[in-house]
């Protein structure tokens, strides 16, 4: 998810007045930046599919660079300009900001926790309305992450959890871990961090209150701050189990989570069926079927932990 920051080549698409005659239009809306790997995978896979950008087809971009309040503005420039479809990178604030901007264009969400609960869709086999797309089943993730941080680290008895009470997903996920954590034997601890100035104040309040290990959920916030948080962790000495693995790339202890590229590849054979015809009301929402485990053992090894080895046999990378 941290691969949708850059530049984005595309601007001159995204600026461009007015829409060119014959050419389908795509609306992308981004909570970052519309590059990196999973934007990357999208064009690609519609490249594929007969859609090329800048010649029959034309994405215009609209990027909230990190701040959510601005999804809502950004959607409706979108919407004005009578775009063919919306496609949401990824996210549940992006796609409910489409929504709430229309409800005739279609919209294909590119990678949402859990699109029932936050209203996006009626159900996952008939979404019911203008939006589809595919669920990251990022709330059933969350307690898998728990019970691994528990796997690594067995005697864990208080865990805290970086959560948003404004985020509509970071929600939904505080209640699935709390589910979670009672038969754990697990006490969680709730600290909140809204927006990235919110980290300083949070690690402080469990600095102050040590807890045994950390939790990092799948959201915005959280992802974009990723190195500032595995440090905090790290000089804490706290087992810190990550949502994405771009965590562990800059030495987080360890991550669980979908393949995002490939997850907004399905995405573009999606927008592929509106443009010819398909209702999103008649594509139901796709749930990932792989699931990437990545684990650093120089991280383990400097918070004095042996990761066992049915663990080390399980994960699909192990950064050394």
């Amino acid at each position: 998810m941290a691969g949708l920051a850059g530049a984005a080549a595309a601007w001159p698409v995204a600026l461009r007045a007015k829409p060119r005659s014959g050419v389908a239009q795509i609306g992308v809306l981004c909570p970052t930046t519309c590059s990196g790997p999973a934007l990357d995978a999208f064009r690609r896979a519609l490249a594929e599919l007969g859609h090329r950008e800048d010649e029959n087809v034309d994405l215009l971009y609209r990027e909230a660079e990190g701040q959510l309040q601005r999804l809502p503005t950004l959607a409706r420039e979108l919407v004005d300009r009578k775009v063919d479809v919306l496609f949401s990178s990824w996210g549940t604030a992006a796609p409910l900001a489409l929504k709430r901007a229309s409800a005739t264009i279609p919209i294909v969400a590119g990678a949402v926790g859990d699109p029932v609960a936050a209203g996006l869709v009626d159900s996952l086999a008939k979404p019911g309305g203008n939006v589809t797309g595919f669920s990251t089943l990022a709330l059933t993730l969350e307690a898998k992450r728990l019970e691994l941080l528990k796997e690594i680290e067995p005697h864990l008895a208080r865990i805290a959890v970086l959560w948003d009470p404004d985020n509509p997903y970071s929600a939904l996920a505080l209640r699935e871990l709390k589910r979670t954590a009672g038969p754990l034997g697990i006490r969680l601890i709730a600290v909140r961090v809204a927006k990235a100035q919110d980290l300083d104040p949070a690690f402080a309040a469990i600095a102050a209150e040590p807890p045994d290990a950390l939790l990092v959920p799948a959201y915005l916030v959280l992802v974009a701050e990723r190195e500032r948080i595995v440090a905090f962790a790290a000089e804490r000495r706290l087992p810190t189990v990550y949502s994405q693995e771009e965590f562990v790339e800059v030495g987080g202890l360890a991550s669980y989570g979908i393949d995002l590229p490939r997850l907004t590849a399905r995405a573009a054979v999606y927008v592929d069926k509106i443009l010819k015809g398909a209702k999103p009301a008649e594509l139901p929402v796709e749930q990932p079927t792989a699931f990437r485990l990545t684990l650093n053992s120089k991280a383990a090894k400097a918070l004095g932990l042996t990761i066992p080895p049915t663990l080390l046999a399980r994960a699909d990378e192990v950064v050394e």
